[in-house]
């Protein structure tokens, strides 16, 4: 019996508690460097540095990853890193199109209808 109660533990509330009162905390700080001013690339790489924080904290223990067998983590890892890999595939492609807008300089082409 115990070790079936080792293999799947799920936590308690006093853990979760804790997690949450960290998300919230790191949240608030997210918040804060919002309204900060500083450089833009320095906010950028400060908040996704905490948002990637934030997303292990959820997948760790509010999706019980870090509880789970090492194959469902084998299942999940290489289907994050494709995902990634498809991302850099297609980004270039917003460089592309970049040069396809309208510019403000000059303002869209307007089409004339036949009745007028």
């Amino acid at each position: 019996m115990s070790a079936l109660a080792a293999e799947h533990f799920a936590g308690s509330n006093k853990l979760f508690s804790t997690i949450w009162i960290w998300l919230l905390l790191l949240t608030g700080i997210e918040v804060f460097l919002g309204y900060r001013p500083m450089p833009l690339r320095f906010m950028i790489t400060i908040l996704l540095g905490l948002s990637v924080i934030k997303a292990a904290l959820i997948v760790a223990y509010f999706m019980h990853l870090k509880f789970e067998r090492l194959s469902l983590i084998l299942t999940v890892v290489p289907m994050l890193v494709i995902c990634i890999c498809l991302l850099f595939v297609f980004f270039p492609d917003s460089f592309r199109s970049s040069g396809l807008r309208y510019k403000f300089k000059e303002p869209p082409p307007v089409v004339k209808s036949e009745e007028q």
